[in-house]
């Protein structure tokens, strides 16, 4: 039998989600839990890797269990041993041919940006803080033409493993709530970096040093250089992975944004 776990976590404190010889991520602290309540090593595959100081809503997981335990035991009883800022929201039993990664046909990511002059201090750790006004205006028209299949190269970090830089952005928006600017991006899979590369493309466009039609020359030129710099970390989250109906696997949009009140 296969388990699916959904699985919220801040990720402030940890060096992202893949596991790491030195430990300290998230795969390590749920991984160290599971094995707790299975009494065995437990491998787990995520939908999505986060990077350091990304957090996560609405992560999904499986595992192949190396012995029978009740759904409660891979909810409660892993909560039990893992630290304060993850947590398992529910279990479920999938085929054993689902895969939280390959199975996923969508992935949505919200970034929070604080538009200020002073720098957060309840939220911080948890949003993107930028102190000048934005021109809501002109970012959502610059938005708007990151919509469709494009050649994200752009935006796309050094580093990355993706095999194409050609991805379809199916939602990609930008709404303000008192002083929050909430970007809102969504597509089948997204390249390393890519939403924080675009969030700081759409400031610079938001502080006037481009217009909207940047957006284009960014896209056909394909360079990284001539890109904005890839945006701080702690505003962005995971909020959300989709996956057809016969998985039986939740994948609705979670807007309990931990720390932000209102989501």
């Amino acid at each position: 039998m296969r388990i699916a776990l959904g699985l919220e976590y801040d990720g402030s404190a940890f060096h992202g989600w893949q596991i790491q010889p030195a430990g300290g991520t998230v795969q390590d602290a749920l991984q160290a839990a599971l094995l707790k309540i299975a009494g065995q090593p437990v491998d787990v595959v995520c939908a999505g890797r986060t990077d350091a100081g990304v957090h996560a809503t609405g992560q999904v997981v499986h595992f192949d269990p190396p012995v029978e335990r009740p759904l409660a035991a891979w909810v409660r009883g892993v909560n039990t041993f893992l630290p304060n800022a993850v947590a398992v929201r529910w279990a479920q039993p999938v085929a054993s041919d689902f895969h939280a990664r390959f199975s996923a046909h969508g992935r949505r990511y919200r970034y929070l940006l604080l538009n200020r002059p002073q720098r957060p201090g309840l939220w911080q750790g948890r949003v993107g803080w930028y102190h000048h006004p934005l021109d809501l205006d002109a970012m959502r028209q610059a938005a708007c033409r990151l919509h469709g299949e494009h050649d994200f190269s752009a935006f796309r970090a050094a580093e990355c493993q993706a095999r194409s830089p050609v991805k379809t952005l199916r939602r990609a928006e930008v709404r303000r709530t008192g002083e929050l600017l909430v970007f809102d991006f969504e597509a089948s899979a997204f390249l390393h970096h890519m939403v924080r590369n675009m969030v700081g493309s759409l400031v610079h466009v938001g502080q006037g040093r481009h217009s909207p039609e940047w957006i284009d020359q960014l896209l056909a030129e394909r360079d990284r250089r001539r890109a904005a710099p890839t945006f701080a970390a702690a505003g962005l989250y995971l909020v959300g992975v989709e996956y057809a109906p016969h998985w039986g696997v939740p994948s609705g949009e979670s807007t309990d944004l931990p720390g932000v009140p209102g989501f």
